[in-house]
């Protein structure tokens, strides 16, 4: 007998496809003739559309951010699911949620692993560079699709909330509420760095052979997984990594060796080749790209309050105290720019250990400021709700 998922889950959730026929012209020059967009649906749509909400996912995220895709196995929910859910921050008694696996990706929208109808072959490494721009726009078309000619809120943490920025700048009239989280203005150069050697040691595995690797039935799995330890590191806070792992060995005494010896050294290699296992290398370096690139403000002669300007969405902003590859000085920018361009902003900077991961951690107050922000939206849906 399959086990029952949680009360409060939105429980057995099957992804869907959509086709689209119609060329989209990308930011890089090129143009997709055709693509399919896969994305997961919670909640149900009110009758005058008025409720839905886009979940923006972030770099390694995917459209399965909440439920299960097997109820006999409640190991595996989606990536957000502790927010997203009956009685949840996120709550699908109240909204319609959507998210979707955005282009490029991994999991079933057209990316690098889909075949490329010019020569029956993967793309590779010749899908074309993706912007969060070119994002948004085909995040517009599935919106479409769906009958949502305005979202009640745009939502993402770290890269997914500079989609949600990106959502009010370039199309003001279909976003009431923005919330954007543990995320930034454009990256850092030290943030560009750490994205740099991660690609680095993607293209150095001998087994990437230039991005065709599919072609010779290898992974550049050394290189990936070098990758992933080296951005999870950056996710974590060092407070955090001292408290879960201090400087403990795991026979307890050194072996004056090059094996794995301490328990950090021994979650960070787990971390790695679990990562391999889900993911694919050339679109591990086109999302960091996309990353790479985003920066709204260069549109308006670096003047991000030019582009905010533009918005006509409320914003609730969000940080967390050890995010120290997105810190909350970023998001105090983004605030600024946001008053300086007159729009309706709230900030909240939420005491963790957490580092950037903390966006996705079920921290109470995080919780509850989440929460209280979205009763409002909902009242705004439906001000007979109680």
């Amino acid at each position: 007998m399959a086990a029952l998922s949680p009360p409060d889950s939105v429980g057995l959730v099957t992804p869907q496809t959509l086709h689209f026929d119609e060329p989209l012209a990308l930011d890089c020059g090129q143009t997709l003739a055709d693509y399919e967009i896969v994305y997961e649906t919670y909640g149900a749509l009110n009758a005058d559309h008025s409720n839905a909400v886009l979940i923006c996912h972030a770099l390694s995220g995917d459209h399965h951010v909440a439920g299960y895709h097997d109820e006999a196995d409640l190991n595996k929910p989606g990536w957000w699911d502790n927010c997203i859910g009956p009685g949840k921050p996120i709550d699908t008694r109240e909204f319609f949620v959507v998210c979707c696996n955005n282009l490029g990706g991994c999991k079933g929208s057209t990316g690098p692993t889909s075949i490329n109808p010019d020569n029956r072959k993967p793309y590779g490494p010749d899908f074309p560079i993706v912007t969060v721009k070119d994002w948004v726009h085909s995040q517009a078309r599935l919106a479409d699709q769906l009958g949502v000619r305005q979202w009640a809120a745009v939502i993402g943490g770290s890269l997914g909330g500079m989609q949600a920025m990106q959502w009010a700048i370039t199309f003001p009239e279909r976003v009431r509420h923005v919330l954007a989280i543990a995320a930034a203005p454009r990256l850092s150069a030290q943030n560009i760095a750490f994205n740099e050697v991660a690609r680095q040691a993607i293209l150095s595995d001998p087994d990437f052979h230039h991005g065709h690797y599919y072609d010779f039935g290898v992974v550049p799995r050394r290189g990936l997984m070098i990758a992933r330890m080296l951005g999870h590191i950056t996710y974590l806070s060092e407070e955090g990594m001292r408290a879960k792992f201090g400087r403990e060995l795991r026979e307890g005494r050194p072996n004056f060796n090059f094996d794995t010896e301490f328990e950090v050294e021994s979650y960070l290699r787990h971390q790695g080749k679990a990562f391999v296992d889900r993911f694919d290398a050339n679109t591990y370096l086109l999302m960091t790209k996309t990353l790479d690139y985003f920066d709204p403000a260069a549109d308006f002669d670096q003047d991000l309050s030019a582009a905010f300007h533009r918005a006509q969405a409320q914003f609730l902003v969000v940080s967390f105290t050890s995010d120290w590859r997105f810190s909350p000085a970023r998001s105090r920018e983004i605030v600024r720019a946001l008053v300086r361009a007159g729009r309706e902003v709230s900030y909240a900077e939420i005491p963790s250990d957490y580092g950037h991961d903390a966006f996705l951690m079920p921290i109470p107050l995080y919780h509850d400021t989440l929460r209280g922000y979205l009763m409002r939206v909902a009242h705004e849906v439906n001000p007979d709700a109680p």
